[in-house]
């Protein structure tokens, strides 16, 4: 049986949108269920790639968080190069340098609200409690908040 092709959708920025609006981001491995992100001797190191982007205007991070197949970021992008380029190059830089297999695409979601973000916020800090990794959101080790920022 042929089952449908997705329809990609592009991922650019509409001209209309503040350039400084957030976007929740998830960025999955290409094989689910196994542990890439989640060990000490990978995961330290991919989020230090994130702090990298964030102080060097690449994006703007508001929280990014590992998941042991997956990724969820509250980031924002410059217009240029845009979204798409920059998280493409993120990708390619993680996967030659700590080995992560990547697939092809990325799921994007602009929060259009202060209550989007926050609800956002709080599902990406409980995503390792709900998935049983850790008992407190506290106790996750793989997340990058840019130093001196609240959430």
């Amino acid at each position: 049986m042929d089952l449908p092709v997705r329809r990609t959708l592009p991922h650019t920025i509409p001209q209309w949108v503040e350039e400084r609006s957030f976007l929740f981001i998830t960025i999955c491995c290409a094989e689910r269920d196994r542990n890439q992100l989640g060990h000490p001797d990978v995961g330290p190191g991919v989020l230090s790639t994130v702090a990298f982007y964030h102080d060097h205007l690449k994006w703007h991070c508001r929280l990014f968080l590992l998941m042991p197949d997956h990724v969820h970021g509250i980031l924002c992008f410059p217009r240029e190069p845009g979204m798409e380029a920059t998280i493409k190059a993120w990708k390619g830089y993680v996967k030659r340098f700590h080995g992560v297999e990547w697939q092809s695409d990325f799921f994007d979601h602009r929060l259009r609200g202060r209550f989007s973000l926050e609800e956002k916020i709080s599902y990406v800090l409980l995503n390792p409690v709900r998935a049983g990794l850790c008992a407190r959101a506290e106790d996750w080790p793989f997340v990058y908040r840019p130093p001196g920022r609240l959430i």
